[in-house]
C-alpha cells in the first residue's frame, strides 16, 4: 500500500533539513578521493541498471514515448554517461599545471574544486537523461546535490528517487517529488550552483532566484534552431534527416530542427522527400500512422498550444504540404511540413516542440542569414552545405550554441564538444569533460618557492 504524499508543509520542512545536512557534508565529500567519487558512480549505475524496467513503464506513463527511444536516452545515455565519468575522472581532477610567466622557479597550479551544494533542476522530455547525466556530472566534480524532476513525470520521478535513495545517503543527494511550489521552496535557498535544463521563459526565473544569492548557473534552454539548406546540397538526405529528427521524441526536443530555408526550386523535392520518408518511417500500408512509433505529445496543454501555432499558420496562408492532422484524443501530431509561411506567423515566432516544420524560401543566402541574425540566438544551428566558403560565411555571421554541418544533431551526440547555447538560447555548457567543469570552480594556486 502506498503511503500518502507528504504536505506542502512537510516537504517545506525537509527540503530545510536536508540543505542544512548537506551544507555540513559538502566539506567530507569535496575532499573525496577520485576512487570515492568513481565508487559513488558505480552505485548510481548500478541503481540504474537495476531499475531498467521500471524506468521504461515510468516514462512510457508519463511521457507515452516508444519504448525504443526511451532504452536509448533514459537509460544506455544516461550509463554511458555515468561510466564516461568514471574513465576519465583521474585525469579531470589532476590539477593543471602553469610555468609562472614572472618567475619560473615557482609553480603554479589550476585545481578543480567543488563547487558545494547543487540544484539540478530537470525537464520533462528526457525526464532521467537530462537529470541524471548532470547529477553524474555534479557527483563526479565532488558536489552535493538536490534534484528536482518536472511534475509533468510524477512516475518517472518516483522511479528516479528510488534510484538515488539506493545509492546514495541524503546529505549527500537528495530527490524531490511534488509541483511547482517544491521547485519554488528549492529556489529559495541560498545554493552554490544551479543546473537547469527547460524553457527559456522559466530559465529567466531561475536565474533571477540565482541572483538572490550570487550562486553561478548553467542554463540548457532552447530556442528556433534553424535550417539552411545551400544551393547544390543533397536535398534527398536532408529529407530523410528532417523526418528522423521530427520524428525522434515527436519532435519534443530542444535542439529539433525549428524551421528550414530552402531555394525555391529545391521545395519541392524537400517536401517529397519528407513526405516519402514520413510515410516510409511511420505510416502502415493501408495508409494509418504507427502510434507506437512516435511520441505523442506530452499534455492537453502543450497539445493545445501546438494547435494554436498550427491553425494561426494555416489561417494565415500557410500550406499545409505534407501531414497536418492533429489527434487530440490521444494527442498525436503526425509529422508535418508546412510552405508558404510568413514571420507574421506565430509558429516563426515562438519555439514549435512537436513535429511541425515551417520551410521557408530564399533567393540568396544573404537572406537567410539576415534573418538569423534579427533573432534571438538559437541553441542549434543545421547547415547543409557543400561549399566550405558558404559554410565558413554562416559561421561567422551567425551564433548559436551548436552547430552541425550536413547532418542533424552530431554536435549534441558528440561528447567531446561542450554543448549548451548563448544568451537566449543557454548559459554555459556540459557533457563530458565540460559537465565536470560545469560543476567546478577553476581555483589559482600560486606556489612560492
Amino acid at each position: 500500500m502506498t503511503s500518502p504524499a507528504p504536505d506542502a508543509a512537510t516537504l517545506s520542512t525537509d527540503i530545510s533539513r536536508i540543505f542544512a545536512l548537506q551544507q555540513e557534508h559538502q566539506w567530507n565529500v569535496k575532499a573525496s578521493t577520485a576512487e570515492q567519487r568513481k565508487a559513488k558512480l558505480e552505485k548510481l549505475k548500478s541503481a540504474v541498471e537495476a531499475h531498467t524496467d521500471a524506468i521504461i513503464a515510468a516514462v512510457q506513463e508519463d511521457t507515452r514515448k516508444p519504448e525504443g527511444e526511451i532504452r536509448v536516452t533514459e537509460v544506455l545515455n544516461v550509463l554511458s554517461n555515468i561510466q564516461r565519468n568514471i574513465d576519465n575522472l583521474d585525469a579531470w581532477m589532476a590539477p593543471t599545471q602553469i610555468t609562472p610567466s614572472l618567475n619560473p622557479n615557482d609553480k603554479a597550479q589550476i585545481h578543480y574544486e567543488a563547487r558545494g551544494v547543487c540544484l539540478i533542476l530537470g525537464p520533462w522530455n528526457f525526464p532521467l537523461g537530462l537529470t541524471l547525466g548532470p547529477v553524474a556530472a555534479a557527483i563526479a566534480a565532488g558536489n552535493c546535490c538536490m534534484v528536482k524532476l518536472t511534475d509533468l513525470c510524477p512516475a518517472t520521478a518516483r522511479v528516479a528517487g528510488q534510484i538515488i535513495r539506493d545509492a546514495f545517503d541524503e546529505n549527500e543527494i537528495a530527490l524531490f517529488e511534488g509541483d511547482v511550489s517544491i521547485a519554488t521552496a528549492l529556489l529559495d535557498l541560498p545554493f552554490n550552483h544551479i543546473f537547469f535544463t527547460g524553457s527559456t521563459r522559466v530559465g529567466k526565473i531561475v536565474m533571477a532566484a540565482a541572483a538572490k544569492h550570487l550562486a553561478s548557473v548553467t542554463l540548457e534552454l532552447g530556442g528556433k534552431s534553424p535550417v539552411i539548406i545551400d544551393e547544390g546540397a543533397d536535398v534527398e538526405k536532408i529529407a530523410a534527416d528532417l523526418a528522423a529528427a521530427k520524428q525522434f521524441n515527436g519532435g519534443q526536443a530542444c535542439i529539433c530542427p525549428d524551421y528550414v530555408f530552402v531555394k525555391e526550386d529545391q521545395k519541392d523535392r524537400l517536401v517529397e522527400g519528407f513526405r516519402a520518408n514520413v510515410a516510409k518511417n511511420l505510416y502502415s500500408e493501408d495508409g494509418k500512422i504507427k502510434k507506437e512509433s512516435i511520441a505523442q505529445i506530452v499534455n492537453a496543454g502543450n497539445f493545445a498550444r501546438v494547435k494554436t501555432l498550427f491553425d494561426d499558420a494555416v489561417a494565415k496562408g500557410a500550406t499545409i504540404s505534407v501531414g497536418g492532422v492533429l489527434e487530440e484524443e490521444d494527442l498525436t501530431i503526425h509529422p508535418t511540413m508546412l510552405t508558404d509561411v510568413t514571420p507574421q506567423m506565430k509558429i516563426l515566432q515562438e519555439e514549435i516542440f512537436a513535429p511541425l516544420l515551417p520551410v521557408m524560401t530564399y533567393d540568396n543566402l544573404d537572406q537567410a542569414i539576415s534573418y538569423i541574425e534579427a533573432r534571438d540566438k538559437p541553441l542549434a544551428l543545421y547547415i547543409y552545405s557543400n561549399d566550405e566558403a558558404n559554410v565558413e560565411k554562416i559561421l561567422n555571421r551567425t551564433s548559436s550554441g551548436g552547430v552541425t554541418v550536413n547532418g542533424v544533431f552530431s554536435h549534441y551526440l558528440e561528447n567531446q564538444l561542450p554543448f549548451g547555447g548563448v544568451n537566449q538560447s543557454g548559459l554555459g555548457s556540459y557533457h563530458g569533460h565540460f559537465g565536470f567543469k560545469a560543476f567546478s570552480h577553476e581555483r589559482a594556486v600560486y606556489l612560492h618557492q
